[in-house]
């Protein structure tokens, strides 16, 4: 059963970076979920996907799917990217866009 490591997002709904500076594994489906006729609530016999691991480091995860002999593949992580603004510049006169009430 393959896995996926990669590195969460913040929230966005947030400005703090909890949660998103450890690496986690998780697995792959094997199988697709499907309707249970009774109720209707998706079901699915693949007890793995309710696994998630969660890892300090990169090399720490890899290590352990290495260990395991799971196949893995790697989601690499998306750097943050910071834009520095200030309330003075939504009244600056080379705006691309004017401002107006």
């Amino acid at each position: 059963m393959p896995a996926r490591i990669y590195r969460p997002s913040p929230n966005a709904m947030q400005s703090g970076r909890g949660k998103s500076k450890q690496w986690v594994l998780v697995f792959e489906p094997e199988t697709a979920r499907e309707i249970e006729p009774l109720m209707g609530y998706t079901a699915s016999t693949d007890t793995r996907t309710q696994v998630r691991l969660a890892f300090d480091t990169f090399e720490e995860a890899e290590a352990y799917a290495q260990k395991q002999g799971i196949a893995y593949s790697v989601q690499p992580a998306h750097e943050r990217v910071v834009q520095r603004s200030s309330y003075s510049d939504n009244f600056r006169s080379d705006r691309k866009f004017p401002w107006t009430h």
